[in-house]
């Protein structure tokens, strides 16, 4: 039988029951320790080795009204309140028992025990030890994720620009509210940093962050997904497991590629946006939930609409506040900010100094950037990995051989739609990796599924 990893710490002053008990336990547990005087409590748990405490109620001979038990256990939850304590005494006086268990005791136990109980006691105290430091080490995640959050604001949704200054500005007055924002822009703009900014800047700054991508969602796990499912409510469903509406609680919901939502989904979504619940797969119950609600897409939604592929009174729900953000090639006067602090951060990254040349700057200034920031920060990671020498260089940028990749928006495909120029970068990108849907989708910052999606609408 596999031993459970433990630590167990057996307090009595009575040293046959110490040695018996550390022989029974050692068969079950990793480590188990036995001390006589409980004074020895605080130099022993310091070192961090101990779970579970098996604490006796009296030491002084004579004594058996528990009250040496209950000031120790008062000791130990000032000391580590995550311990988890049992109680033993050779008295049964249920009132002490009672008593102990208020006090913050997880369970008591009667000398002489019998090992099949004292042994489910212990097994059960140490499930809710370690769900304890499961809970602890996520809130531990959780608070460093918010705090990166609330950090200092970033210039990827930041700028000179005109027209991201408006944008900047229309967050800093709507962000403190609960509106609803819809965030627009081709791949690569920036829309998820976006929508932590109007996070970071909300009452609800240090609550979570849920962000759920729907563009690589499956529609079979929609519902799932979003709303939870009770156990049983299918095949695969051996708990009970909240969706992101309910993990949000309190927070910030984010739902990235909504426009890739299909049709018949998106009434689903609506009933839950407007009624402000939900029910899980499987379950009758109707959740209430209390969620900032931002969205973003990279397709035509207006366009959508009136095509019939989008449900309005759903584009009306998202659409409160709503932001466009301008593509990189409008944003000429934030290329060498945006620069600077990716060469910043991949100089950490990468334990390196480098600084850009002129020339280096000048060519970022001349590349028409399809890709948008994400491709200019692979760029400048790129070239700080493979630069030789002290300064980056044009030539370290591979600007020439990107720009021969991008069909040039000339003649015919001048006057293109957005539509027909997503469709001619994706065929574009299928034909150089010769079908290789990940090394496409990857180049067009895309998931899979988004591509497949995309390939299927074009009939590539």
């Amino acid at each position: 039988m596999k031993k459970l990893p433990a630590g167990i710490l057996i307090v009595d002053d009575d040293l046959d029951i110490l040695v018996s008990a550390r022989i029974f336990l050692k068969q079950h547990f990793q480590q188990v320790s036995i001390c006589q005087d409980p004074k020895e409590l605080h130099g022993i748990i310091s070192q961090g080795e101990t779970d579970i405490i098996m604490l006796d109620m009296n030491y002084r001979k004579g004594t058996n009204d528990g009250k040496e038990g209950l000031y120790w256990l008062k000791f130990l939850q000032e000391t580590d309140p995550t311990l988890i304590v049992v109680l033993m005494t050779a008295y049964g006086d249920v009132e002490l028992a009672v008593e102990s268990l208020k006090s913050g005791a997880t369970d008591f136990i009667l000398k002489p025990w019998n090992n099949e109980k004292l042994l489910a006691t212990l097994s059960a105290a140490w499930k809710l030890r370690s769900a304890s430091k499961k809970l602890q080490k996520a809130e531990q995640v959780q608070e460093s994720l918010q705090n990166d959050l609330l950090g200092p604001p970033t210039p990827l949704s930041n700028g000179h620009n005109v027209a991201m200054s408006e944008v900047m500005n229309t967050i800093r007055k709507a962000a403190p509210t609960d509106a609803n924002f819809l965030i627009l822009g081709e791949n690569g703009t920036g829309k998820q940093v976006t929508a932590m900014e109007i996070h970071r800047l909300s009452v609800r700054a240090r609550e979570v962050f849920i962000h759920v991508d729907l563009g690589a969602l499956h529609a079979n796990l929609f519902e799932s997904e979003l709303f939870g499912h009770a156990k049983g409510a299918f095949t695969d469903a051996r708990e009970d497991k909240p969706g992101r509406f309910e993990l949000a609680e309190g927070g910030t919901l984010f739902l990235d590629e909504i426009g890739n939502l299909p049709l018949h989904l998106q009434s689903k979504l609506l009933h839950a946006l407007q009624n402000r619940t939900i029910s899980r797969v499987g379950e009758n119950r109707m959740r209430q939930v209390n969620i900032r609600l931002i969205c973003a897409t990279n397709m035509p939604l207006y366009e959508m609409v009136r095509e019939g592929t989008f449900r309005e009174d759903l584009l009306f729900r998202i659409n409160t506040v709503e932001l466009t953000l301008p593509p990189l090639r409008e944003r000429t006067e934030d290329i060498q900010a945006l620069a600077d602090q990716f060469l910043r951060q991949f100089n950490t990254k990468y334990r390196k100094t480098l600084g850009l040349r002129k020339d280096a700057r000048d060519a970022l200034l001349r590349y028409p950037w399809p890709g948008n920031i994400r491709e200019l920060q692979h760029v400048i990671e790129r070239a700080v990995i493979m630069a030789e020498g002290e300064e980056i260089q044009e030539s370290d940028l591979h600007l020439s051989s990107r720009k021969a990749e991008v069909p040039a928006a000339t003649g015919p495909a001048a006057a293109m739609d957005l539509s027909s120029m997503e469709q001619q970068l994706i065929k574009s990108a299928l034909e150089k990796h010769k079908g290789n849907i990940s090394k496409a989708a990857s180049e067009l910052g895309l998931t899979r599924a988004a591509l497949y999606r995309r390939m299927e609408k074009f009939g590539l």
